[in-house]
This record gives structure tokens, C-alpha cells and sequence, in this order.
């Protein structure tokens, strides 16, 4: 009677070495100087645009004015990022008049880390989830990447689920309001990072996800437009 041929193991679903502990503290530093790199570009424009105010800094205005307006949009796009600093920065060096490009480019950043979230492959963001030691993450992330976004969604409506996880999905599109304009939503990665994971989960719509964000980013602007700086 022949012998059955030995099982091999498929490497590419063997399970990976736990990562050790100067594995994590590497990737680690290496986010967190990204972050930092990030943050300090963000402060350099604030500077920049303050010099606005000393004199003869109102002949760059235009070119000032355009290339804050990128940054600001790159930047807030960029989770954890605090590159609303820049439109606060904008706003009390130039007044009312700069509001409705503020407005315009806030909407324009989250859209635009909405859209990459989108975008992203699943497997880009499993990746970098294991690439900071994030391995539960990653693997509850592929679980729910590989369900369609309806069925995702019909998972967090069952009555199984908890009744807050239902609340919130249920309401997912006020509670996007809330979280943009929570305090200290920096520690849950800004505007961007929010944006982000919203295109990332497949459960936001884009049109939805944009009359959501133009309500949301309003007020401060529309207060300053009305009442002036």
C-alpha cells in the first residue's frame, strides 16, 4: 500500500515569527519621525505666514497665500498631523477674507484622505499594520476586508452585535460630524486619520461622506465670514 505524500506547508500562509521587541521599537521610531517630520513642516509654515504681519511681508501674500493652501490641504490629509493648525494660522493673519479658502481647502484635505482610504489595497494596510506590530489588527482588518461592504455593514447591524457598535453604525454619518469636530480629535488622527478610516471600512458613500464634511467644517469659518476675525 503507497505511503500518502508528506502535508508541505504553504509558506506563504505559514504563521510569521512573533516580531521582537527592537523589531517594534524600530518601526516604532520610524512612524514617530515621520510624524515629527510632518509636524515640524506644519509649524515652518505656521512661522512663515506669521511673518505676514511684519512689514513688507504683505508683498509675498499671494505666493504665501497659495503655498499654505497646498501644505494645509497635504497636511491635514495626513492622519495625525495637526495641519489644522495652518487654516487657524491663516484665519488670524488674514481675517475673513481667507475664510472661504480655508473652508474650500479643509474639505478639499478630508476628501482627499477619504479618497486614499478608498483607494488603498487592503493588503497595503495590512502590511503597514504589521509593520508597526500591529499583528491582531491586521488580521481582524483582512477578516473584514474580504466581506463586502454590505455584508459588513448587515454584521454590525445584527442584533448580535453590541448596542452601541449598532447605535454608532446606524448613525455613522453624525457621528463622522461629531468626531471631526470633537476636541482633541488629534488623539484619534485628526481629520485626515478620521477621513481615512472612513473611505478604509467601505461603509461611507462619497457624496454622503462630502454633504456630511461641508456641514461639518462650517461653522468656524461661516462664524468668522459673519462676524469677522
Amino acid at each position: 500500500m503507497p505511503r500518502p505524500a508528506p502535508h508541505i506547508a504553504d509558506p506563504a500562509r505559514a504563521p510569521r515569527r512573533p516580531m521582537t521587541a527592537l523589531g517594534i521599537a524600530f518601526r516604532a521610531v520610524v512612524f514617530v519621525a515621520a510624524l515629527i517630520a510632518a509636524t515640524w513642516l506644519t509649524h515652518l509654515v505656521r512661522e512663515a505666514l506669521d511673518l505676514m504681519e511684519t512689514p513688507g511681508g504683505e508683498i509675498y501674500r499671494d505666493r504665501m497665500v497659495l503655498v499654505a493652501t497646498a501644505a494645509f490641504i497635504a497636511l491635514l490629509a495626513v492622519p495625525f498631523v495637526p495641519g489644522v493648525e495652518i487654516g487657524v494660522t491663516m484665519l488670524a493673519v488674514f481675517g475673513a477674507s481667507i475664510a472661504p479658502l480655508v473652508y474650500a481647502a479643509t474639505v478639499a484635505a478630508l476628501m482627499l484622505a477619504f479618497a486614499i482610504g478608498r483607494l488603498v489595497p487592503p493588503a497595503a494596510v495590512v502590511r503597514a499594520l504589521e509593520f508597526i506590530g500591529l499583528r491582531r489588527a491586521a488580521a481582524r482588518f483582512e477578516a473584514a476586508a474580504a466581506a463586502p461592504a454590505e455584508a459588513r455593514l448587515t454584521q454590525l447591524l445584527d442584533g448580535n452585535a453590541p448596542g452601541l457598535l449598532r447605535a454608532a453604525t446606524r448613525f455613522r454619518y453624525l457621528g463622522l460630524m461629531i468626531a471631526l469636530n470633537l476636541p482633541g480629535n488629534a488623539l484619534i488622527g485628526g481629520g485626515g486619520g478620521i477621513s481615512m478610516i472612513a473611505g478604509m471600512s467601505g461603509l461611507f458613500r462619497p457624496l454622503p461622506f462630502l454633504i456630511t464634511v461641508l456641514v461639518a467644517v462650517a461653522p468656524v469659518p461661516l462664524a468668522i465670514m459673519l462676524f469677522g476675525a
